[in-house]
């Protein structure tokens, strides 16, 4: 037979309120209680959500999910939609001489911040080249957009964005 016992801990008592308003947390609380009897428990919140889908599923690549992009020599646009979104690929760079680079960039309209910059910078005397993998997830709130950009024909970023959420952070599953 399980035994019960009465716990008493206003730190435990705040949380619950905290946590559970519907339990007692607008009013007068109610007495913690543990028990030695074994409850199982049965987690339906993905169900509960609305999704059946393993998170790791839900990132999945599909044909219809991801945008692919390739930039070489100009500033691009890649994303100007609300939402998470993660961002992969690789930055290849060939230089002779001066400085090569790519970069990403967030802008919201009238500042802009790198987020991430790969450079290359060669003396003339040999061809240097690197190749650089990125993987990376991004935010954009309403009027906020991520460009990428190159300064030679010879500094590629290419890669493929896929929306991973919306700006509610509701998880958005491939189609």
């Amino acid at each position: 037979m399980a035994q019960e016992y009465f716990i008493n801990s206003q730190e435990l008592e705040d949380k619950i309120r905290d946590l559970l308003p519907s339990q007692g947390g607008a009013g007068a609380g109610v007495d913690l209680s543990a028990s030695t009897q074994i409850i199982p428990i049965i987690d339906l919140t993905e169900s509960a959500e609305g999704s059946n889908v393993r998170q790791d599923l839900q990132t999945a690549l599909s044909f219809n999910s991801v945008t692919a992009f390739n930039v070489a020599n100009q500033t691009t646009t890649l994303i100007n939609n609300t939402g998470y979104f993660r961002v992969f690929g690789a930055t290849s760079l060939e230089a002779f001489t001066g400085q090569v680079l790519g970069r990403f960039t967030l802008t919201d309209g009238a500042s802009s911040k790198i987020i991430y910059e790969a450079t290359m910078d060669a003396t003339g005397s040999i061809v240097e080249n690197t190749f650089v993998n990125f993987d990376f997830i991004v935010f954009l709130a309403a009027g906020d957009s991520l460009t990428a950009t190159t300064n030679d024909s010879k500094a590629v970023i290419a890669g493929c964005s896929r929306q991973i959420a919306d700006i509610t952070g509701t998880l958005v599953n491939p189609t």
